[in-house]
């Protein structure tokens, strides 16, 4: 975890010097969903116990299962019955297949799984000039690693607006209010019909747009490359995944312990995974978006960064190597 924090806190390095020193950074507090980091034995269990690593017939996985649609699917995917344990069967179906096809099952049916390691590190983002010098923030993301970019952007002098979906609002002040205070209090919070054409003038008036949804939900709501562009040229989109914006990975479902599983930032006990702290692919992701926003911002560019939270993940497990 040392290494980690090293990592981290030379991260958070560049991210103050992109702010220019407006940014108070503790790599130790960042990592953390409370006021500091609590270090805790590796397990094969994720701190929040929404996630569990498991091991198939050649290698290991990731599995979340916090959210009951989730749960519900594991029938499906295992052939399990309705009123097994969804872990137990999960755990005894796995044994006989392998990661590959069990993650590749787990994606036709948006299941957040991923085989431990498979990401890579994130490219560098091709980005293009005439970026809009004035407006605000447009925070659409909610949970952990596009609040924390949106956080950021906040304490280095942006005017971030958060915006909450009334169907669907971001339970973050629900379920860890001192998290939602640290990523969200310095936000103007407003609740706004994501297909409403109010988001639509917020959005051509902005500098920065942040979302942290795929991109076939978002252009349900209207809410595509195509059309935002067309009202906003100077755009900056930070497009925060689990596994990317681009390609078949863009229909991946994923969340901060098992993205932080598939970038291989994870321990070891022997030759097994373990989860080396709570959700570390959210807040590493967030720091990261905010740091290539803010690097964006000041070089005058636009465009859609692709930060996706396994190959965010990957990219500071490579550097403990």
């Amino acid at each position: 975890m040392t290494a980690l924090l090293d990592a981290v806190a030379e991260a958070g390095a560049r991210l103050v010097t992109a702010a220019r020193g407006r940014i108070a950074f503790d790599p130790r507090r960042a990592l953390s969903r409370h006021d500091d980091l609590v270090l805790g034995e590796p397990g094969i269990w994720s701190p929040n116990r929404h996630c569990r690593l498991i091991a198939c017939r050649d290698d290991w996985i990731a599995v979340s299962l916090a959210r009951a649609e989730d749960r519900d699917m594991i029938p499906a995917w295992t052939g399990a019955g309705f009123d097994d344990d969804p872990w137990e069967a999960v755990i005894t179906n796995a044994a006989g297949r392998d990661a590959a096809e069990m993650v590749a099952n787990s994606t036709m049916l948006h299941l957040p799984v991923a085989r431990v390691g498979e990401a890579e590190p994130s490219p560098l983002q091709q980005l293009r000039g005439g970026g809009k010098r004035d407006g605000p923030v447009i925070d659409l993301s909610a949970l952990w690693a596009g609040p924390y970019c949106g956080g950021l952007l906040a304490e280095a002098g942006f005017d971030v607006v958060k915006i909450d979906n009334p169907e669907r609002p971001d339970p973050t002040s629900v379920h860890t209010p001192h998290l939602d205070a640290r990523l969200n209090g310095r936000k103007r919070r407003l609740t706004i019909d994501l297909e409403s054409e109010k988001l639509s003038e917020r959005i051509a008036a902005a500098r920065i747009l942040i979302t942290a949804a795929r991109p076939h939900a978002l252009s349900r709501l209207g809410l595509d490359e195509e059309r935002l562009f067309a009202i906003n040229p100077g755009l900056l989109w930070i497009a925060i995944t689990a596994h990317g914006w681009r390609g078949e990975a863009a229909m991946r479902v994923g969340f901060g312990d098992d993205c932080a599983a598939a970038g291989g930032l994870i321990g070891l006990e022997g030759e097994e995974p373990r989860f080396m702290g709570d959700a570390l692919a959210d807040p590493l992701t967030g720091l990261t978006a905010a740091t290539l926003a803010l690097e964006a911002i000041e070089a005058g560019q636009c465009g859609l960064l692709d930060v996706p939270l396994a190959g965010t993940a990957a990219g500071f497990a490579g550097a403990l190597r």
